[in-house]
């Protein structure tokens, strides 16, 4: 019989394209996700993924299970929300601050779930810069702030929180799905030929990262909107670097290509930090587990 574990590994399997990208999301070793693939196509007697192919496909039976086992993990996290919302009995305001990029990737159906079941709760979201983000949340104007790792990024210490890692989210290199010219792996100093669009001023990491393999990069469009960036790349106007939880779905559609870098790739941890002496702590642990349960779905 399959475990709710064994669906999770499926459904992160065929979302992230490959083993080894589910084995970096799950925290497990790629074998230890291939063994679990195998044992849940012994158990049902079929095969659910087509070997063989340069990205991971799926059967007709996996087709069928995949649509099931995203039905049966929602309704697990509906149930433990629930649960834990009831039990909690949530009041008041929770402010959350995070990064446009990736505010609406984060603030999934479960904060809906929660408030659904608690009509005197609330929840605030805030989008703005890491440095702005941090200076309120050390004025007490936010309760959570959601940003990739504060002393690396902002070369901050976020004294008296408490920091779990939310997710991990990776930088692809995209190009519009239109244009067949773009070849399925390139090396990142090649992008110095192609037209470049810059995601500003969002991952301070990041950017010094890149400048350091390849120097400063010219861009012919530079915007720190992550949906303007999108429709640029996907009209044709050049390739550019970002957040791979924001372009998933273009990618899977073929309205973008995930162009492959040979000799670079960047991944950086998102932080969910609260104070442990505040008054909302038990709300905002609640609210972390929510998401991170949600998180493993997408």
């Amino acid at each position: 019989m399959l475990n709710l574990s064994q669906l999770q590994t499926f459904v992160t399997v065929v979302s992230e394209g490959s083993m080894t990208a589910a084995a970096d999301k799950l925290f497990l070793t790629q074998p230890a996700v291939s063994q679990q693939m195998k044992n849940m196509e012994d158990d049902l007697g079929v095969e659910l993924i087509v070997r063989g192919s340069k990205q991971i496909k799926m059967t007709a039976q996996g087709e069928i299970l995949y649509e099931h086992a995203k039905k049966i993990l929602s309704l697990a996290q509906v149930a433990e929300v629930s649960i834990k919302s009831i039990g909690a009995q949530l009041r008041g305001e929770l402010r959350i601050g995070t990064l446009n990029s990736i505010g609406l990737h984060l603030m999934s159906p479960v904060v809906s779930r929660l408030l659904k079941f608690n009509p005197d709760f609330k929840i605030k979201v805030n989008y703005a810069k890491g440095e702005s983000l941090i200076q309120d949340y050390k004025k007490g104007e936010l309760d959570v702030v959601v940003i990739p790792d504060a002393e690396l990024n902002y070369k901050t210490q976020m004294a008296d929180s408490k920091s779990q890692i939310l997710f991990q989210e990776e930088m692809w290199l995209v190009g519009s799905g239109k244009d067949e010219f773009y070849p399925m792996t390139i090396a990142l100093n090649e992008i110095k030929k192609i037209p470049y669009v810059h995601f500003s001023d969002e991952f301070p990491d990041f950017d010094l990262k890149l400048n350091a393999k390849v120097g400063k990069v010219q861009s012919v469009f530079e915007s720190a909107n992550v949906g303007t960036l999108k429709r640029v790349i996907e009209y044709g106007l050049g390739i550019g670097f970002l957040p791979a939880s924001s372009i998933k779905k273009q990618v899977r559609s073929g309205r973008l290509n995930h162009v492959r870098i040979s000799d670079f790739e960047y991944k950086m941890n998102f932080h969910y930090y609260y104070k442990t002496s505040s008054p909302v702590a038990e709300t905002a642990q609640i609210l972390f587990q929510a998401l991170t349960g949600d998180q493993e779905k997408n």
